[in-house]
């Protein structure tokens, strides 16, 4: 059976599940393309309101296919680094979906697997999970954004560490240094990002796209420059409907329903 990435809906939720059981869910051209898909299609949908990455079964992802990479070494160069720009825009579109993504990782989440969930804005993990970045154990360097993540999560020593000598890290350590958000029990990752990501669905969606905006600015920003955005975020986000439904609510010691 092909790669594949699986898409459902639980309530405001969109599930995209990575699917290659044959493969340990390795991930390729077709799920990458997918994936920029269904989020462009979230995007514009207001009744999903929040996204969770998993992986089919006791899987997260292995990463990328070493045989599809094996017989990508006969082809022109270009062939392969069409592949990995379409994981990299599936990488940014993830960075740049107004909406929460959560990575619900069951099992190892391994090279191309890692990067995908550092790429989103939360991880849920079953504490047997164990993330590697596996490239320079077959004489590869990272992809997907993972140099760009671990150089800003965690020591430069510890980074260099994971991808040079492609350690595993396990996920009590990741969630110790907080970068793995919330653990599990095996087998119940999806259970509580599904949970988690009810609970983000009752916030105002503008309110979290502004929040998520202004963190991916922080990185290249001055503190001048940051103040004006936060600004400017805050001005809009008083004047937007929900502003004046969550004051309300809250005066009123009800529950809010934001549209």
């Amino acid at each position: 059976m092909a790669a594949q990435l699986i898409s459902t809906s639980e309530g405001q939720t969109m599930v995209l599940t990575l699917s290659n059981p044959e493969h340990r869910n390795a991930l390729g051209p077709e799920m990458y393309a997918a994936g920029v898909e269904a989020l462009n299609a979230a995007e514009t949908n207001p009744d999903i309101r929040s996204v969770i990455l998993t992986g089919e079964g006791s899987v997260f992802s292995a990463g990328g296919n070493l045989q599809r990479l094996q017989n990508n070494r006969q082809k022109p160069p270009e062939f392969q680094a069409q592949s990995i720009e379409g994981l990299h825009s599936w990488i940014e579109a993830i960075r740049t979906f107004p909406k929460p993504v959560i990575a619900a990782v069951e099992g190892p989440a391994a090279g191309a697997g890692f990067s995908l969930a550092l790429a989103c804005d939360l991880i849920v993990s079953a504490v047997n999970s164990v993330f590697v970045m596996a490239y320079s154990s077959i004489a590869l360097s990272p992809d997907g954004g993972g140099s760009w993540s671990l150089s800003r999560l965690m020591p430069r020593q510890l980074a260099t560490e994971l991808l040079m000598c492609g350690e595993r890290i396990g996920a009590e350590r990741l969630h110790q240094m907080g970068i793995v958000n919330r653990l599990t029990e095996p087998g119940h990752a999806l259970e509580q990002a599904l949970q988690w990501a009810a609970q983000l669905n009752e916030r105002a969606p503008n309110a979290l796209s502004s929040v998520k905006e202004l963190l991916a600015e922080a990185d290249v920003s001055t503190l001048n420059a940051q103040l004006a955005r936060e600004r400017d975020h805050f001005v809009k986000n008083l004047h937007h409907a929900n502003a004046g439904i969550g004051i309300a609510a809250f005066l009123n010691k009800e529950k809010p329903k934001y549209i």
